[in-house]
């Protein structure tokens, strides 16, 4: 019996376009036609879960015709954090540009923080559900049944998670390939499911139960995020048998995924050496159908700690303009610790740069527009007008103050680098007007 259409696939390829289509087409720029045609292809989704559409949700589109997305990471931890201090990295991640949130929430307390990050989020929200089902498992992986898992989906479902990271392609064959590397597996759910295989000498069970997944996955609408369990942690395993061994089982998921109505997007690598970035995104596209591929960074090298979300945001810009559809921030605290605020912002800041110049270089209408802005607005000197358009004005305004913070200096053509003397933009502004007063007169010197 042909069902009727529940998701945002099933309606665009019913030919209908939704409210949340119409919605992001006016966000993008678009027209309503091409969202719907993108999603009916599945090379754009629209993560929505129907209980969170009614509350505060503002639909937004991931996919290669929407501007360059990206994702921040909170949650709490068995060590450290609080239900207002998730709150408050939530805060913090939407008002410096979050296009989606995860929260990946491993300590106590994790449905009281999540309903509430929940209903305060105007952002999709995305979760790991094997870390809630381990905590109530009492972190004994080993103990875990299919149907624990199955569970832990719909009740999440149920919440309003709008997408899900699954990592339904790290199979029993697969293992093999990781014993020589260097950082061996180090996705946590990777490395869960596969502690579990190796414990029971099983097949995934995320894998043998997908269609079951489907089913709940296609009731709530939420969309997939087929995770990338074996993705390689250090680039000396970056681009490795094991890698796309697990690619070539996600890309047979995309197509199983959407046969049964749901959304999917699929995850990618997140050390990557800058010259093989375009190939991995090439790959993934091709292998996947061109279904979004969203990437955790990538890291373009290893040595420093403290400062990953530098070395991880050249490679997500890089990975942005070959055709990555969400990049998935890093902070400084990467590896390190539990990310707070402060880390929080200057992820966020350090992505939505990488976002930008993605979207830029791909030559996205109208991306280039606020750069243009804020250099006319450079070169008369209008710096109340530059602290406007910065992408951070408090640490623009705070940074120009430090040394000429009395209102005056707002209007004066020099800042402290260069001073009155020296800065090229006034030097250029007199040789405008001493061109003005008599134009110059081109002298053709003979051979």
């Amino acid at each position: 019996m042909k069902r009727e259409p529940n998701t945002q696939l099933e309606h665009a390829r019913a030919g209908n376009t939704t409210p949340e289509m119409k919605f992001v087409a006016e966000r993008e720029g678009l027209d309503p036609e091409v969202v719907r045609g993108e999603v009916a292809a599945g090379r754009l989704v629209i993560p929505a879960n129907k209980v969170h559409l009614s509350k505060r949700l503002e639909p937004m589109g991931i996919g290669v015709a929407t501007k360059c997305k990206v994702n921040a990471n909170i949650g709490n931890s068995a060590v450290t954090s609080s239900l207002e201090g998730e709150l408050e990295k939530l805060h913090y991640a939407v008002h410096f540009g979050a296009d989606t949130v995860m929260d990946l929430s491993t300590g106590k307390n994790i449905d009281e923080i999540r309903t509430a990050i929940i209903n305060c989020s105007p952002v999709p929200i995305g979760t790991v559900p094997i870390y809630q089902m381990l905590e109530e498992l009492g972190g004994d992986i080993e103990d875990m049944r299919p149907q624990h898992f199955l569970d832990m989906v719909e009740h999440q479902a149920k919440q309003g998670v709008d997408y899900m990271t699954v990592h339904c392609g790290v199979l029993m064959e697969h293992l093999h390939l990781t014993m020589n590397r260097v950082t061996g597996i180090v996705s946590r759910g990777g490395s869960l499911v596969a502690k579990w295989m190796m414990a029971h000498r099983q097949q995934n069970p995320f894998y043998t139960h997908f269609e079951d997944l489907c089913d709940i996955m296609r009731e709530y609408d939420v969309t997939w995020s087929l995770g990338d369990g074996l993705r390689p942690g250090s680039i000396a395993d970056a681009s490795d048998a094991a890698q796309f061994a697990e690619l070539e089982v996600l890309g047979e998921l995309t197509r199983r995924s959407q046969a049964r109505g749901s959304q999917v997007m699929v995850e990618g690598p997140g050390h990557i050496p800058m010259d093989q970035i375009k190939m991995n995104v090439e790959k993934q596209i091709e292998i996947c159908d061109g279904a979004p591929f969203y990437l955790l960074g990538p890291l373009v090298t290893d040595f420093a700690p403290g400062y990953d979300h530098i070395t991880s945001c050249i490679g997500a810009a890089m990975a942005g303009w070959y055709g990555a559809a969400m990049l998935c921030y890093v902070t400084p605290k990467e590896h390190l610790g539990l990310p707070e605020r402060e880390d929080v912002k200057q992820g966020m800041i350090a992505y939505k740069i990488a976002a930008h110049a993605a979207d830029v270089a791909r030559k996205r209408k109208g991306a280039q527009d606020r750069d243009d802005a804020l250099s006319r607005a450079r070169f008369a000197f209008d710096w109340n007008e530059q602290f406007r358009l910065a992408l951070d004005p408090e640490t623009a305004k705070a940074y120009h103050d430090q040394t000429l913070p009395q209102d005056t200096f707002k209007s004066a053509h020099f800042c402290s680098m260069c001073g009155p003397k020296y800065c090229s933009m006034k030097i250029t502004e007199d040789i405008r007007a001493m061109a003005a007063e008599k134009p110059l007169e081109l002298t053709v010197l003979a051979q």
